[in-house]
C-alpha cells in the first residue's frame, strides 16, 4: 500500500496541517517499549521503598499491613517494597520538652522567649487565692517506641494537658508566697513525681527526666507591692540574723560570767563555812578552859583583846590630872604580848 505524504502545505497565513495515520503505528513495538518502561519504574519504586536508614537517635518501629512486626536500631534496613511493610521513626534516645506559658522562637547567640500568646497557660491560683505566672518546662523521653505510638492517638497534647493539670493542683494547693520562694523546688519535684504516675496508669511509654520552673512571679500589675514586700522580708531577714549572731556572742559571755560568779559564790560559802566551823571549834576550846579556870581565862582573853585593839589606835598620851611636868611616855605601842613575842625570837 502507497503512503499517503505528510501535507504541510497551506494557504498563506495559514498554520501547517499534520495528517496522522495509525495504521502507519508500530503497536507491538510501542507496547514493548512502554511495557519495559513501566517495569524499570516499578523495579526504582521496589528498590527505593525496600531500603531506610534508621538514624542514630531512635529507633523504627516497622509494621506489615498495619501490624508491628519488629523494631529496628540504628542503620541500614530493608523492608517489603510497595507499602507491604512502613517504618516509623521513634526518637527513643532524644531528651524531648514540652514548654508552658512560654515559647523558644529563637536559639542563636541569645535565645528568645514569645509568652504573649501563652499567658493564660502560666496564671494560676494558689491556695491562698492570690494570682501567680509561672512558666516551666517539661523534658522527657521515649522508653517504649511501640506504646509511643499506639497507646494514645495525640500524644504530645495529651502530655501538655496532664501536666498543666498537675501543675495547677499542687500550685493551687500551696500558698503564693511558698511557690514564688522557698518551695519552687519541691513544687517541681512533686509534679515531675504525680505526671509520673500518670502518664505510667495512660502506658505511653515516657519518662518524665525533669520538671524546672522556668520564671515565677506575680503579675505585671502587682509585682511593684511584691518586690516591697520581698525587700521587707529580706530586711527582716538580716535584722534576725544580726539578733542570732549578737545571741550567740552574748549568751556565752553571760553563761561563762554566771559560771565564774556561782564558783566564786561557791568558793566564799565553802570559805565562811569552814571559817565559821574554825571559829565554832575554838570557842568550844576556849569554853572548856573557862570552865576549868574562868578567870584566868577571862584575863587571858581581855589581854588577847588589847593586844589586837590598841596597835591600831596610834600612838596614846595618857595626862594624870594636875599633871604639869614634862610627860612620861608610855608606850603603848609595845604591850606585854608583843614584847613577850619579841623576847621570845
Amino acid at each position: 500500500m502507497a503512503r499517503r505524504p505528510l501535507n504541510f502545505s497551506g494557504g498563506s497565513g495559514s498554520s501547517p496541517q499534520f495528517e496522522f495515520d495509525p495504521s502507519q503505528v508500530n503497536w507491538g513495538k510501542a507496547s514493548a517499549l512502554l511495557g519495559g518502561l513501566l517495569l524499570v519504574i516499578l523495579v526504582l519504586i521496589g528498590v527505593f521503598t525496600s531500603m531506610y536508614t534508621v538514624q542514630t537517635e531512635g529507633v523504627a518501629v516497622v509494621k506489615r499491613f498495619g501490624k508491628v512486626i519488629d523494631t529496628r536500631q540504628p542503620g541500614l534496613h530493608f523492608k517489603l517494597p510497595y507499602g507491604i511493610d512502613s517504618a516509623t521513626f521513634v526518637p527513643t534516645r532524644r531528651v524531648l520538652k514540652e514548654e508552658f506559658g512560654f515559647r523558644t522562637v529563637g536559639a542563636t547567640q541569645r535565645t528568645q522567649y514569645d509568652k504573649a500568646a501563652y499567658i493564660n497557660e502560666s496564671l494560676m491560683l494558689t491556695g491562698d487565692l492570690k494570682v501567680i505566672d509561672v512558666e516551666w518546662v517539661v523534658q522527657y523521653r521515649i522508653d517504649d517506641a511501640e506504646l509511643w505510638l499506639h497507646r494514645v492517638r495525640d500524644r504530645e497534647q495529651s502530655i501538655r494537658d496532664i501536666c498543666e493539670a498537675v501543675m495547677r493542683r499542687i500550685v493551687g494547693n500551696n500558698l503564693g508566697s511558698d511557690v514564688l520562694t522557698e518551695k519552687r523546688v519541691q513544687v517541681a519535684r512533686q509534679a515531675r513525681e504525680e505526671l509520673q504516675s500518670i502518664l505510667d496508669s495512660f502506658e505511653l511509654g515516657i519518662t518524665v527526666s525533669t520538671i524546672e520552673l522556668q520564671d515565677v512571679n506575680p503579675p505585671e500589675r502587682v509585682k511593684a507591692a511584691f518586690n516591697e514586700v520581698n525587700q521587707a522580708e529580706q530586711e527582716r531577714e538580716r535584722l534576725i540574723n544580726e539578733a542570732e549572731k549578737r545571741r550567740n556572742q552574748v549568751v556565752p559571755q553571760a553563761r561563762g560570767e554566771a559560771q565564774r560568779m556561782l564558783e566564786s559564790a561557791e568558793g566564799y560559802a565553802s570559805e565562811r563555812v569552814n571559817r565559821a566551823i574554825g571559829e565554832a571549834s575554838r570557842f568550844e576550846a576556849i569554853l572548856v578552859q573557862y570552865r576549868n579556870m574562868p578567870e584566868v581565862t577571862r584575863q587571858r582573853l581581855y589581854l588577847e583583846m588589847i593586844d589586837r585593839v590598841i596597835p591600831k589606835l596610834g600612838r596614846i598620851l595618857v595626862i594624870e590630872e594636875g599633871q604639869m611636868s614634862p610627860l612620861p611616855l608610855l608606850n603603848l605601842d609595845e604591850t606585854p604580848f608583843s614584847r613577850r613575842s619579841e623576847g621570845g625570837r
